[in-house]
C-alpha cells in the first residue's frame, strides 16, 4: 500500500514512529473513514484516571461531533479544556500467512486529537442533531416528532477540529518470509463486512406504516 501525500504536515503527535507506509495524513482519507463508521472511542483523563468512551459520532465539513447527556461526566469533564484523544477503526479482513508471527489483519483507523468545543445554542443543536439523524436516513427528520425545547437543554453536542489527525491502514495479503512461501498450508485473507438485516418493526407500530425507502438504502 502506498503512503498517501499528506496534506497538512503531521504533529508530533500523530506522526507514525512505525509502518510509516501505512499512515496518511490526507484529510480526504481521513474523512472517509470517519464517515465510513458510526462509533468512535473518546479518551480523557479526570484525576489521573483514564476513561475510554464509545459513541455515535458524524462529520460536518472539517469538524467531527458528538452528543450525549447533558450530565455525563466525559462530557462536562471535556468542557473544562482538558485534552480529548478520539479513535475510530474499521477491520476489514483477518489476513492469515504462512508463519503465526506474520498473521495481521487489514483494517483502516483514525485517531484525532485536541480539545472539545460546546453547541450551546439551542437551535444550533437541534440542526446539528438533524444533521445527524439525516446523514443515516434523509428525509427522516421531517417525519418525526418535532424535538422539544427539554430534550434539547438535556442534550450535550460537542464538536472538535480535525486538523491534528492521522490514519492508518492496512491492505493486500500475507507478507511472509520469502523461505516460507514454500511451507504447505493455506494462506490468505478472510475478508470481513459489516451488513444490516432484515428491519424488525416496533410491536407497537401502527398499522399500514411501510417500510420506509431510506431502509433499504441504507449502508452500514
Amino acid at each position: 500500500m502506498t503512503t498517501d501525500a499528506p496534506s497538512n504536515a503531521p504533529s508530533e503527535r500523530t506522526r507514525l514512529r512505525r509502518r510509516h507506509d501505512r499512515a496518511s495524513y490526507d484529510k480526504e482519507t481521513i474523512h472517509a473513514i470517519l464517515d465510513a463508521t458510526m462509533i468512535c472511542h473518546v479518551g480523557i483523563s479526570i484525576d489521573g484516571q483514564p476513561f475510554v468512551t464509545p459513541t455515535i459520532h458524524w462529520r460536518e465539513g472539517n469538524r467531527i461531533y458528538f452528543h450525549g447527556s447533558s450530565k455525563s461526566r466525559t462530557f462536562c469533564h471535556m468542557m473544562t479544556d482538558a485534552p480529548v484523544c478520539v479513535s475510530v477503526s474499521l477491520l476489514d479482513g483477518i489476513v492469515l500467512a504462512r508463519s503465526g508471527f506474520n498473521h495481521s489483519v487489514n483494517y483502516r483507523s483514525v485517531m484525532l486529537f485536541g480539545t472539545a468545543r460546546q453547541v450551546e445554542d439551542g437551535a444550533a443543536k437541534t440542526k446539528h442533531l438533524k444533521t445527524f439523524i439525516e446523514r443515516m436516513f434523509p428525509g427522516r427528520w421531517e417525519e418525526l416528532r418535532p424535538v422539544s425545547a427539554k430534550e434539547i437543554k438535556a442534550t450535550k453536542v460537542v464538536w472538535m477540529e480535525i486538523d491534528e489527525a492521522s490514519a492508518k491502514l492496512r491492505t493486500g495479503g500475507p507478507n511472509d518470509n520469502e523461505d516460507d512461501y514454500s511451507q504447505p498450508v493455506w494462506a490468505g485473507v478472510l475478508p470481513i463486512t459489516t451488513t444490516t438485516d432484515k428491519p424488525e418493526p416496533c410491536p407497537r407500530l401502527m398499522e399500514g406504516i411501510a417500510e420506509p425507502d431510506y431502509l433499504r438504502a441504507f449502508k452500514a
